[in-house]
């Protein structure tokens, strides 16, 4: 196993959640619990990479204060574009840029449109500006794809995996140079999963 997300928005024995809301803030709840923080602990010792996307805020806290890896959020966007709870603040991503860790663009609607609306009618636009936001804010070396296939709704611009080379594509088109986009498809994730080692 190389990578373990604490909880999928909701409480367990580990963590507090993130929820599905939108517009809202990623406070909601408490943090990791004591077991959770054995939990990163543990992780950390054994080289499988943690996932901070569905914490809430507190969790992400309680996990960037035990943990001495990078800190790594596989399927999130950003919050100043799209208040939704599961959307990494400012304040977060400082924390991840810091850690030299990394963001994986989530594809999921409600994520990345203004308005947070579930509407596979969404073309490439604002998927690009949360992807060009995050290079901004983080650097062309700690962003890459998430994704967020299973089950989320996505644009139907890009509806499948098979849509990736339609993605590539677009990118190419808006001046993403060749380099840029072997570190976002790919390379940025290798990165960070050796580090997580």
């Amino acid at each position: 196993m190389r990578s373990l997300s604490l909880t999928w928005s909701r409480d367990n024995d580990f963590a507090s959640g993130a929820p599905f809301a939108y517009p809202a803030q990623p406070d909601h709840g408490g943090g990791l619990t004591d077991l959770g923080i054995a939990l990163v602990k543990t992780c950390n010792q054994m080289g499988i990479m943690l996932d901070v996307a569905h914490l809430n805020e507190k969790g992400f806290d309680d996990l960037t204060k035990h943990s001495n890896k990078p800190i790594v959020a596989t399927h999130s966007n950003a919050h100043a574009l799209t208040p939704h709870a599961r959307n990494l603040t400012n304040r977060q991503l400082d924390i991840i840029r810091d850690s030299d860790g990394l963001v994986g663009v989530n594809f999921a609607t409600a994520m990345l449109r203004e308005d947070g609306k579930m509407c596979a009618e969404t073309d490439f636009t604002p998927l690009l500006r949360h992807l060009e936001y995050l290079l901004e804010y983080l650097g062309e070396n700690r962003v890459a794809l998430g994704s967020d296939f299973d089950g989320a709704t996505i644009p139907e611009a890009i509806k499948d995996c098979a849509g990736i080379a339609d993605l590539r594509f677009i990118l190419r088109q808006s001046g993403y140079s060749e380099e840029l986009l072997e570190k976002l498809f790919y390379q940025n994730w290798l990165r960070i999963l050796q580090h997580s080692l």
